[in-house]
């Protein structure tokens, strides 16, 4: 792998808007992209096995030579991304978390709403980042159990109404949980999308909240940051004009990830089957042509 290349893991498609928005900021950068979609949903994991997956998925990409990782996960930034930064001090780590921060600064009715899993609510990470902003805006949280896998089905029964029917009804119960959205006075005008599953049902969800208010989600903070870290990991020089290249790999279905980087991404190119087996051993089977 040439200097610059990237890291990402998540635990299933989610991460793809990660990586649309790294791809957009880095052009030059190789990529390489893991979704543990054999092992998903983190959100609905216990925090052990997040950490296990997260350790395993790192230890695979630094083998391959990676010089920075993005955590494409709000559920594993929270488990592990302080434990994986203190066993590899001289690796770039960019994690995401819920864009509380940015919403606060766009909030008018200073009433938010922040979409994400059970997990990454419960988390002591988020808790301290809410606790920092108790008192610049009232956090309306939901718990979307089930949605992002929802998302997951749609991308692999793109042509099924009953998938997309799911998505709708998914978000349309989370939604109204949540209470009156739009510019008044008590009500949600910010949309935080916590799981970076959530970006690939913005139309959906824009349907249901209306077109006053905001939503918001990480990725484009997330590769700006990534630039700013990655800038210092690389020699100077090391880097070409040529466009980046994209791997792809998949723990889970690999036809999964293939349909999700074409409709999203407009990626065209195969994708590997990864198999950790005892001792963290790796089986690969090259899917497409």
């Amino acid at each position: 792998m040439r200097a610059g290349s990237v890291g990402i893991f998540d635990s299933g498609i989610g991460g793809l808007s990660v990586l649309k928005a790294l791809r957009a900021e880095l052009p030059h950068a190789n990529f390489l992209y893991i979704a543990d979609s054999g092992h998903a949903p983190y959100g609905e994991r216990d925090e052990a096995h997040v950490i296990a997956r997260s350790r395993a998925l790192t230890t695979h990409l630094l083998d391959q030579g990676v010089q920075a990782l993005v955590i494409a996960c709000n559920t594993a930034t929270a488990a592990a991304i302080d434990l994986l930064r203190a066993e590899h001090p001289q690796l770039p780590i960019i994690g995401v978390e819920p864009a509380l921060k940015p919403a606060a600064a766009l909030s008018k009715t200073r009433r938010i709403g922040v979409m994400a899993t059970r997990s990454t609510l419960g988390s002591s990470r988020f808790r301290a980042l809410l606790g920092s902003l108790a008192t610049q805006a009232e956090f309306v949280l939901q718990p979307c159990d089930g949605l992002a896998d929802a998302i997951e089905r749609g991308v692999a029964n793109a042509a099924s109404p009953e998938t997309a029917t799911e998505i709708i009804a998914a978000s349309a119960r989370h939604t109204r949980a949540m209470g009156r959205f739009g510019l008044k006075n008590g009500e949600i005008d910010t949309l935080v999308l916590g799981c970076t599953h959530y970006p690939f049902a913005s139309a959906v969800l824009r349907e249901l909240v209306g077109p006053d208010v905001q939503l918001v989600d990480t990725g484009e903070a997330v590769a700006r940051q990534t630039r700013l870290r990655l800038a210092g990991a690389v020699p100077p020089g090391a880097a070409d004009s040529t466009p980046g290249r994209i791997s792809l790999f998949s723990t889970g279905q690999a036809a999964h990830l293939q349909a999700a980087a074409q409709r999203w991404l407009q990626l065209d190119g195969p994708v590997e089957t990864l198999h950790f087996q005892e001792q963290s051993a790796q089986v690969y089977q090259r899917l497409g042509p």
